[in-house]
């Protein structure tokens, strides 16, 4: 297998594309070499040329047919990826898209289809998947500490009124497909995808254009665990990312700390209903559980970034197995679907 940097193109030079993408594979140069670029606007395609030392195209079927080129990187609006990301698989490029991966189910059916067919790597910039806050949180889960969940609450709000083509519904804008794709694609994760029934309300709110910028996701599991996703862009008090409920224990945090408490159930007897007049007219007695109570800070000193494209240089050298497989996020697309059509937006 040959260990030579991958040949990359970019289609599209806006914030993702350049600082996303092109610049950080332009640090890792024994992995990967940004050999071509695709921009409409002139003065980005120069500044890749002065920048890079690549080849600039205003066409980016150029770039897609260029020889060279083993990876294309789909950073453009979101309601072209699936189109530059068929013709890519089709002209035997691997291919990253940017998130959201397409617009509907149909379209990640059809990119699967074009790489299956072609026999080529298709993946999504899924990076959230491999924050260490969120990675963090399912090892606490998963440890059992907090017994099995109840309740997860994960959000990500601000009062911001945006104005740019991420609010028009033309161009695949909306909190929705920019920041669900994120967080609801973790609530998904928690929940391994099984969904049993959900309530969801998509709102257009302070932001210019038509798209939605306030989002509300209850999903409940087939565990029994509800986990609640809030989105948000009129919200002007800041409200935790992070609160985990589970039978022994809660979590409550940022992406940059934790706080949580719990205890072991074998410590504690067993709770017997008492069907008797309550003592002293009260609510039950009071127990003094022995409530173990931490605080932790997430080492955020690697870069997400990085670690996502070293597994892509190991997927297309090594055959190593992707982060983000396109079968977990039609998973994500199909499940905004149906959030789109019972909120009726």
């Amino acid at each position: 297998m040959s260990s030579q940097p991958v040949k990359a193109g970019v289609i599209g030079l806006g914030r993702s594309g350049w600082y996303l993408h092109a610049l950080v594979m332009k640090g890792m140069p024994d992995r990967f070499e940004v050999t071509a670029v695709s921009d409409p606007l002139e003065e980005r395609r120069n500044e890749a040329v002065q920048e890079l030392g690549c080849t600039a195209y205003a066409d980016p079927e150029q770039l897609i047919h260029d020889d060279r080129i083993e990876l294309v990187v789909v950073a453009t609006p979101s309601h072209t990826h699936a189109d530059l990301a068929v013709r890519a698989l089709e002209a035997g490029k691997h291919v990253l898209v940017e998130k959201p991966m397409c617009m509907n189910v149909e379209e990640a059916d059809r990119m699967i289809e074009a790489a299956e067919k072609n026999d080529r790597l298709l993946t999504a910039y899924q990076l959230r998947r491999l924050d260490p806050d969120y990675i963090r949180l399912k090892e606490i889960i998963d440890s059992g500490i907090l017994g099995p969940l109840v309740l997860v609450k994960l959000a990500r709000n601000s009062y911001r009124r945006r104005n740019d083509w991420q609010t028009l519904r033309k161009f695949g804008g909306g909190m929705l497909n920019n920041w669900g794709s994120h967080i609801v694609d973790q609530g998904l994760q928690l929940l391994d995808g099984q969904v049993t029934r959900f309530f969801a309300d998509l709102q257009h709110t302070v932001s210019a254009g038509d798209a939605d910028d306030h989002v509300k996701i209850v999903m409940k599991g087939e565990n029994g665990a509800v986990v609640d996703v809030e989105v948000s862009s009129c919200i002007a008090y800041p409200t935790p990312e992070y609160f985990v409920v589970g039978k022994y224990g809660t979590l409550t945090g940022s992406t940059r700390k934790f706080k949580y408490k719990y205890y072991d159930p074998a410590q504690v007897p067993e709770l017997v209903a008492d069907e008797g007049p309550a003592e002293g007219r009260s609510y039950g007695q009071p127990e003094d559980l022995p409530w173990v109570e931490k605080e932790e800070e997430i080492d955020t000193s690697g870069d997400v970034k990085v670690t996502f494209y070293e597994n892509l240089y190991e997927a297309i050298r090594k055959d190593a197995p992707l982060i983000v497989t396109p079968e977990s996020v039609r998973r994500q697309i199909a499940f905004f679907d149906e959030v789109r059509a019972q909120a009726g937006f």
